[in-house]
């Protein structure tokens, strides 16, 4: 067994190589979240998950670590910086309505591969370690990555590793980075010492609640998934409701106004990495653009993206309601006209809307 004074120093190399790895920021937790499990089921119990019935699906493996992955006593924490200097300024999108309007996380490569490869390597460095230094080869550390890919509390648990607070709009802050990032997890079964939960730092700010276009921040810490733009426009898989298509304005994937208005977002950190600078100049496209984009163009414009998850029927139907919300025109009547004979019901039924708008 590692003593307890081994088990310091390891977790002090864990939080030096996840930074030589490309993370800001290295928290280490235990895996008691009864108040985040109380929170969660509340939250399913008001129906506020929509159709995402994964959310309750997988039972308490999202609230006990142990149960999704036996044996982990401590969770290994980390952030990602994801806004580039390219996406910084992104109002003046929302300002243009002819303009598609993305999500900042989704203009550039997709993270979940990219931060599991460096979760990974992160892994490796620490059964290497107890291996070879502590010269505990019987040892088989038992480890397990996440990326937003499996059950798991990822916000709670960054909360309580010290990353961050979580925030009235449910997204984790950080007083020196914003919210502008990624974040993943090592499940892990070394009683390794941990880091200091953060404090909340919203005060009586209400910025998120009040900026929200469709009113989905029902209650300080309370989304309604249901009214929420990015789940309307991520999750979801059938028709928009109605009433909330004229207020999704031209948002065609996600929704960033709530960490936009958020002060602390000020203190956010331009991201090093590349792979995060949009692509496809997505950050700029035109709705009349990338509504042309017939399903093989989606697919290679999209390669890499967390976009093509959403699929080319969805990405049609999302622009179709932004062009029911653009300023009318005859280009714009001529290319909504043109997809009433796509072969999609949902996607002729947005159109229809979207040119009574016209």
């Amino acid at each position: 067994m590692l003593s307890p004074k081994d088990l310091t120093h390891l977790s002090l190399l864990i939080k030096q190589w996840g930074k030589e790895l490309g993370f800001q920021q290295v928290g280490i937790t235990d895996t008691e979240l009864s108040a985040a499990e109380t929170h969660l089921e509340n939250w399913i119990a008001k129906g506020y998950h929509g159709e995402m019935d994964y959310m309750q699906r997988h039972g308490l493996k999202r609230s006990r670590p142990e149960l999704l992955q036996e044996g982990t006593v401590r969770v290994i924490s980390v952030r990602m910086d994801y806004q580039s200097e390219s996406a910084a300024d992104m109002n003046q999108v929302l300002e243009d309505p002819t303009v598609a309007y993305i999500s900042r996380y989704a203009l550039g490569r997709d993270y979940h591969k990219m931060m599991r490869n460096r979760l990974q390597k992160l892994a490796d460095k620490i059964q290497a370690e107890v291996s070879e230094t502590f010269s505990c080869a019987n040892i088989k550390v038992d480890m397990r990555g996440f990326v937003d890919s499996a059950p798991v509390m990822e916000k709670a648990l960054a909360e309580k590793a010290g990353l961050g607070w979580i925030g009235k709009h449910s997204n984790l802050i950080n007083r020196k980075a914003g919210s502008w990032f990624f974040l993943g997890e090592i499940f892990i079964n070394l009683p390794l010492p941990i880091d200091e939960a953060t404090t909340a730092h919203c005060g009586d700010c209400m910025a998120c609640l009040s900026v929200c276009p469709t009113q989905a921040i029902v209650a300080p810490y309370q989304v309604d998934a249901r009214r929420c733009v990015s789940y309307l426009t991520i999750e979801l898989q059938g028709s928009i409701q109605e009433s909330l298509r004229p207020l999704i304005g031209n948002r065609i994937y996600g929704c960033d106004d709530c960490q936009i208005i958020c002060p602390w977002n000020r203190f956010a950190k331009l991201t090093a990495e590349a792979d995060f600078n949009p692509r496809q100049q997505l950050n700029t496209q035109q709705l009349l653009a990338v509504f042309a984009w017939d399903e093989a163009t989606f697919l290679k414009k999209t390669e890499g993206s967390a976009i093509r998850r959403i699929g080319h029927e969805r990405w049609l139907r999302n622009i179709a309601v932004a062009l029911g919300n653009a300023p009318p025109s005859p280009k714009v009547i001529e290319a909504l006209t043109d997809k009433l004979k796509h072969a999609s019901e949902l996607v002729r039924e947005h159109v229809q809307w979207a040119l009574t708008r016209c």
